[in-house]
C-alpha cells in the first residue's frame, strides 16, 4: 500500500487523482462523485465513513443561510465541493446560487478576506473550523453535523476507481474493512487517535480531539445509498447533473463489500 501525498507527491485535486486511477480508494466528497458519475466517470461508491465535517461560516452581515442572497461568497473554484455545497444549502432555503456573488480565490487567504470584509461567507472544514472558534471569528449558518436535513445524511464517502474494483475485488473489500474500522477507532478511541494525529504534525492535539468528538461516524447507522440519492436530487433540482438518482446508484455504486463487512464487524 502506498499514500500519496498533497501537494508533495502531486499537484492534481483528490478527486482527479480518483478519476484518473492515480489512487485507488479514498473519502470523497458527494457532490463531486455524482458529479463525476454523472458525466460517465469510472467513479464507483462503496461506502459512508462519517457526516459533519464542514459549515458554511458567515460574517454579522449575514445572520442565516437566506441572507446570502446578494452577498459575496468566497469559493476555490465553480464547480468545486465548497460551490456544490454552498449552492445546495442556498437553494434548500429559497436562494438561487445565480443572486450569490461568487468570488474565486486561493483558499489560504480566505480568513485574511473575511477579516478585512471582503467577502461575507466561506466553506470551512477541520483543522480550520478549530482555529475560527478559539479565535471567534464568524459564526456558523450551516452546521452539517447539526443542522438537519444535512446531518442526517454522510457527506463523507469511500469511493474507488471502476477498474480497480474490477480487477482486484479482494483488495477493495480489505481496504474497506481497513476504512471503517479506523473510523470505529476514531469514535471510540478519540484521544488515542488525536495523539497520533498530533505526533505525525496532521493537527495539534486540541484541534483533532475537537474534530473526532464532534463528528458523527455514524457509517453503522446511516446508508450512503439514502445519501446519493438525496445529494443527487438535489443537484438535478440546479441543473448540476442531468440523470436521475436512480441512475447515479445504478452507474456508480457497489454495495456488495459494505453489506459483508456489515455482518464481519457486526454492525
Amino acid at each position: 500500500m502506498r499514500y500519496v501525498k498533497n501537494p508533495s507527491d502531486t499537484q492534481l485535486d483528490q478527486h482527479e487523482l480518483l478519476l484518473t486511477g492515480q489512487i485507488d480508494i479514498s473519502l470523497s466528497f458527494p457532490p463531486h462523485d455524482i458529479s463525476a458519475i454523472d458525466a460517465g466517470g469510472p467513479i464507483v461508491i462503496l461506502a459512508g465513513s462519517h457526516s459533519g465535517c464542514v459549515e458554511v461560516v458567515g460574517s454579522r452581515r449575514v445572520r442565516s443561510t437566506p441572507d446570502l442572497k446578494g452577498k459575496t461568497v468566497l469559493i476555490s473554484a465553480f464547480g468545486s465541493d465548497e460551490h456544490a455545497f454552498i449552492s445546495l444549502f442556498a437553494k434548500y432555503v429559497g436562494v438561487s446560487p445565480q443572486d450569490i456573488n461568487w468570488v474565486v480565490h486561493p483558499y489560504p487567504d480566505h480568513l485574511r478576506l473575511f477579516k478585512e470584509g471582503k467577502i461575507d461567507a466561506f466553506f470551512a472544514t477541520y483543522p480550520w473550523l478549530s482555529e475560527l472558534r478559539k479565535k471567534k471569528i464568524g459564526h456558523a449558518l450551516v452546521n452539517t453535523a447539526s443542522d438537519k436535513p444535512w446531518s442526517q445524511h454522510t457527506c463523507c464517502l469511500i469511493a474507488t476507481h471502476k477498474e480497480f474494483v474490477g480487477k482486484h475485488p479482494t483488495a477493495t473489500k480489505r481496504a474497506l474493512r481497513a476504512l471503517l474500522k479506523a473510523t470505529d477507532i476514531c469514535a471510540s478511541e478519540p484521544n488515542r487517535v488525536a495523539r497520533f494525529l498530533a505526533d505525525k504534525g496532521f493537527a495539534s492535539y486540541d484541534s483533532a480531539i475537537e474534530m473526532l468528538r464532534e463528528l458523527p461516524y455514524n457509517w453503522r447507522d446511516y446508508g450512503p445509498e439514502d445519501a446519493i440519492r438525496f445529494y443527487a436530487l438535489r443537484m438535478r433540482e440546479l441543473g448540476m447533473i442531468k440523470s436521475t438518482p436512480q441512475r447515479i446508484i445504478a452507474q456508480g455504486t457497489d454495495w456488495r463489500f459494505l453489506k459483508e463487512l456489515r455482518r464481519e464487524l457486526k454492525a
